[in-house]
């Protein structure tokens, strides 16, 4: 006889949760006891008197079949509410499963619906939905397949980015989100004020704030490696993790006005050690999704990107070709391939650029290095002059197959002269970052560092093209009603 839906609790301690699906699917043996919760994939009632449900927790991609005897206390009036998208608690034995391709089933003798879902207003019904579509809905898009997959693979290579770095001593960092610089010097920043709209326009046409609450312009960062930089000239290794911001008005799906940005900063490094870094922190956090998201990875390779396996490889199992930037420019001038931007020295490689790289020619990741100064910020530390009079500085980024630039970094310019100048030249006032200028002053060291935006890096391990499909709540122009 079941137990009395009483006694089935419906909440649990965080401390003592029960077994996931996951846990079950991979460990649970026939005879055993178990409670599980989650959310109803499917329900199927057969003419045997059983109900078949597909239950999913979010633990893995896979479900849990439960099977429901229809001879459970009231069980028509209870098991009503059990549609697609319900929440359901159940309690039952494993059993052996009669059906294919699962080892595993739970007969449940008891079981609670804390919440029901109306099947004719549920939106995420059991068929393929386009990706345009689950963003209006960003709020349940984590219960489909693919966004469930997207966020454990993204919470697996957050947890790898502070292993490498926790591992290797280094020390982590807040720095702000609201700032007074603008480290690229773009100008594409957020202002953060406390001042009514006409007031604020009143001191950004006077170029006074003055009167706003930290007394001068503020707004959200846009990298935290300045302040990552005092941390690293101070007391060793340092790498932050954060969310950035960019005021850029674009909709492509490569740009959020939100990401989140992985920053290293290292003394006593050059760019040679910079890149050495970069490769290693790549390899490490996709090997451990690899490891450990083996059945999500499959399920991109077959539902994404049948490529992915054959890109993880390159990347895992080949060293990154450095490539100095007047090479790649020769290169791509002599490739024979029509390109709808001409490759010119002086200029940023586009995508179609790094693609040709990373895809046709070397067929694996590259680092560029060596960039003219006139298409890179102030803080990368100058070249001598080449042969030919051209300024370059000691900038590298590391381009991916089928993403394209995934991580952005450089040695920094130590020389107090030199960021100075390079400073005015660019139209920075130096006294609006005397701080940093100070660095310089006392104790100056080589150091370098990168930056590496955690949804390119998602990208690259999951196939998936667009990036506002690889962050939780993506915030583009016009959208942030989530």
């Amino acid at each position: 006889m079941s137990a009395p839906a009483a006694e089935l609790s419906v909440t649990v301690s965080p401390l003592s949760p029960g077994p996931t699906v996951a846990a079950l699917l991979a460990d649970a043996q026939p005879g055993e006891t178990v409670t599980v919760r989650g959310w109803v994939r499917t329900r199927r009632d057969s003419k045997a008197g059983l109900s078949f449900v597909e239950l999913n927790d979010g633990s893995c991609l896979s479900n849990l079949q439960l099977v429901l005897p229809h001879e459970l206390k009231e069980f028509e009036s209870r098991a009503a509410p059990i549609t697609t998208g319900a929440s359901l608690v159940a309690r039952g034995e494993i059993v052996e499963s009669q059906g294919k391709n699962q080892r595993i089933e739970l007969r449940v003798d008891d079981f609670a619906v804390p919440g029901g879902a109306d099947p004719d207003r549920y939106p995420l019904q059991k068929k393929r939905h386009s990706f345009e579509y689950l963003r209006e809905i960003a709020h349940l898009r984590p219960r489909s397949n693919t966004f469930g997959a997207v966020a454990r693979v993204r919470n697996r290579l957050s947890h790898a980015a502070h292993e490498f770095f926790q591992e290797r001593g280094f020390l982590y960092a807040h720095t702000p989100i609201i700032t007074t610089n603008d480290c690229e010097g773009a100008g594409e920043v957020f202002t953060v004020t406390a001042l009514n709209a006409a007031k604020l326009a009143e001191a950004a046409a006077a170029g006074d704030f003055s009167r706003d609450f930290f007394g001068k312009h503020a707004g959200l960062t846009v990298s935290g490696q300045l302040e990552g930089e005092v941390y690293a000239t101070s007391l060793g290794p340092t790498y932050t993790f954060g969310p950035t911001f960019r005021a850029e008005n674009s909709n492509t799906p490569r740009h959020l006005a939100e990401f989140w940005m992985i920053e290293p900063e290292v003394p006593f490094c050059d760019l040679e050690g910079d890149m050495d870094l970069a490769e290693a922190f790549v390899k490490a956090t996709l090997a451990a999704v690899r490891e450990d998201c083996a059945e999500d990875l499959e399920f991109f390779a077959q539902r994404i990107d049948k490529t992915l396996p054959e890109t993880l490889d390159a990347v895992a199992n080949q060293e990154f070709v450095r490539l100095p930037y007047t090479e790649a420019i020769d290169l791509l001038q002599n490739s024979g391939q029509s390109f709808e931007y001409p490759a010119e020295w002086g200029h940023d490689l586009q995508t179609e650029h790094e693609r040709f790289l990373t895809e046709t020619h070397f067929k694996r990741p590259v680092i560029v290095h060596d960039y003219p100064a006139s298409i890179k910020p102030f803080y990368m530390r100058m070249n001598e002059p080449d042969e030919q009079g051209r300024e370059t500085v000691r900038a590298m980024d590391v381009l991916a197959p089928r993403v394209g630039e995934i991580v952005g970094g450089s040695q920094r310019e130590e020389r107090e002269d030199v960021l100075v100048s390079r400073m005015k030249g660019q139209g920075i006032d130096p006294a609006s970052l005397w701080w940093y200028v100070e660095l310089r002053t006392y104790g100056s060291v080589p150091h370098a560092g990168f930056g590496l935006g955690l949804e390119r890096l998602v990208q690259l391990a999951t196939g998936m093209q667009n990036v506002r499909d690889v962050i939780p709540f993506p915030r583009t122009p016009g959208h942030a009603e989530f």
